[in-house]
């Protein structure tokens, strides 16, 4: 298939011109791609952290190199998209499995990265944050039972406000997020641990994302169910420490 040249298209002439280009490669892919865009900011607050914790030299280069793995890999896939989508304008089962392999590269090294920043960044961040924790009086479980109450009164209460959506199933606030991160920081005081603090939150925000995708409730409403969920069950634990 012959793809004829555009006008105003010509091949660079010297190292400079060269170097241009690939600059122009680089503003492209960050203003076509938000998930490039993403993952910019991303590395730059992942140096900037790895910057103000000093790590020894070793472990910035190892950090810094997965990341730049990382943009190669997703700036990778945006070229292959183009010539995809330049070579063929419909779909086509081999358009779609060099897509697919594309983003398994972006895959596959966004979890190197991830490996790469639990492994070096754990032993500054954990440390400090169990013992932040340890500093809160050791609670009770039954105060996550009593926040979970005040949590779905509270929803239920303000899904009758807004007359919509019933208690588990759409409109505002999402009662699944609510709960969820209710669970969150009850896990988060209870246990101390701040590993468990971090899964749980993860699980809290994929149960969160899973009422996007079936489109049962609107970013807004996640995102106030969370903090509902994560405010009342905080401040039930923050009163309960305070007063004793």
């Amino acid at each position: 298939m012959g793809i004829q040249q555009e006008e105003g298209v010509r091949k660079p002439k010297n190292w400079l011109e060269s170097l241009n280009c690939a600059i122009e490669g680089v503003i492209f892919a960050v203003k076509t791609q938000r998930h490039l865009r993403y993952h910019y900011i991303t590395a730059s607050l992942a140096l900037l952290v790895s910057l103000l914790l000093n790590l020894p030299t070793i472990e910035f280069v190892l950090f810094a190199l997965s990341i730049v793995i990382l943009l190669f890999a997703e700036m990778f896939n945006t070229a292959v998209e183009q010539v995809v989508d330049l070579l063929w304008e419909k779909h086509h089962r081999l358009a779609k499995h060099a897509k697919d392999v594309a983003a398994g590269a972006v895959l596959i090294s966004s979890v190197g990265v991830f490996i790469m920043a639990y492994v070096i960044l754990s032993k500054y961040l954990f440390h400090p944050m169990e013992t932040g924790l340890r500093t809160a009086k050791m609670l009770s479980g039954h105060l996550a039972v009593i926040s979970l109450l005040f949590v779905f009164i509270a929803t239920v209460f303000l899904k009758a406000y807004f007359h919509k959506g019933r208690p588990i199933h759409g409109g505002m606030p999402s009662g699944h997020s609510a709960v969820a991160f209710s669970l969150w920081v009850s896990i988060t005081f209870i246990t101390l641990n701040p590993l468990a603090c971090i899964l749980s939150f993860v699980t809290a925000a994929m149960v969160s994302h899973s009422r996007l995708i079936g489109n049962i409730h609107s970013l807004f409403e996640v995102v106030m169910g969370g903090l509902l969920g994560a405010g009342l069950t905080f401040l039930v634990f923050y009163l309960f420490s305070f007063t004793a």
